[in-house]
């Protein structure tokens, strides 16, 4: 087996695992199960399942678990304790310092800021008053050629696309980056999802794993959002939710984007800023 098919394989049989986990984030996952889902020894699985994962084991299942926390929230029909019983938390208290290490903030914060940027009201174009910039704006973006690498397996190993990416990107110039959401999420297998790369500089012909794609051109509803990547999936789900239906817009069948403005390798999570692109047209 050749070295590039036998990582792919690794990385098959590592993601049956963490896909168990996000099945069920509150189930106990422990290391002997998931080595025999995934066809490991257990004595050398978490060795491996931390260098294809990029963390532990525990890692995952605590941030899973938080990541659901952020739904529960976003609904807003559970108190803060109940939330954090819910995901496993003996305490409001040790759940508030693990929210604030996964997300940035409290959890109450954390509601908070996605009602005020996200959920109230935001004006229309034809706002009397243009000064005041709306947290959801309209842009129209033109169609851009980009350099893309098809995600396979749960959310929660993307950043591992990511790297994988960037191993491929080597000395060339990239202007910017995305990610790339085809279709609905909850709608699998139909749903596909690229993390991509914008370069002025020549590929490989040979470098098959990587696609030449096309984002589309056309109108854009985009949210700054501030923080950390965990809270990027909560923001979208209230984009469609609750700004979408009052918004005088209706979804377009294009893909969702996430357009990274600067880089974890350089700014704080804190000061991460990802422009949430969903695609609009006006209603009819």
């Amino acid at each position: 087996m050749t070295a590039p098919r036998a990582e792919h394989e690794y990385h098959e049989r590592v993601a049956r695992a963490v896909a168990a986990i996000v099945a069920d984030p509150l189930a106990e996952h422990r290391l002997e199960d998931l080595a025999r889902l995934a066809h490991f020894s257990p004595f050398h699985f978490h060795r491996i399942y931390r260098s294809v994962v990029g963390e532990t084991v525990s890692a995952t299942v605590r941030r899973v678990r938080l990541a659901l926390a952020t739904r529960l929230l976003t609904r807003g029909d559970q108190s803060i304790t109940e939330v954090a019983l819910t995901v496993g938390y003996e305490s409001p208290q040790a759940f508030t310092r693990a929210f604030g290490q996964f997300a940035g903030q409290s959890p109450r914060k954390f509601q908070q800021q996605l009602r005020t940027a996200i959920l109230d009201p935001v004006p229309m174009p034809c706002d009397p008053d243009p000064g005041a910039p709306p947290s959801v704006r309209i842009v129209e973006r033109r169609t851009q050629p980009v350099h893309a690498l098809r995600h396979h397996g749960p959310f929660s190993t993307i950043p591992h696309t990511h790297r994988r990416l960037r191993s491929h990107v080597g000395n060339r110039t990239v202007s910017d980056w995305f990610g790339i959401s085809c279709g609905d999420p909850e709608a699998r297998p139909d749903f596909r999802y690229y993390v991509a790369a914008m370069s002025p500089d020549p590929w490989a012909l040979g470098d098959t794993e990587v696609e030449l794609l096309d984002i589309p051109g056309g109108l854009y509803a985009a949210h700054t959002l501030a923080g950390p990547y965990t809270r990027i999936n909560a923001a979208v789900h209230a984009l469609y939710a609750h700004w979408l239906p009052g918004s005088g817009y209706e979804p377009d069948d294009r893909p969702t984007l996430e357009h990274y403005l600067n880089s974890p390798r350089q700014v704080a999570p804190a000061a991460l800023r990802t422009d949430l692109l969903i695609p609009i047209r006006m209603a009819r």
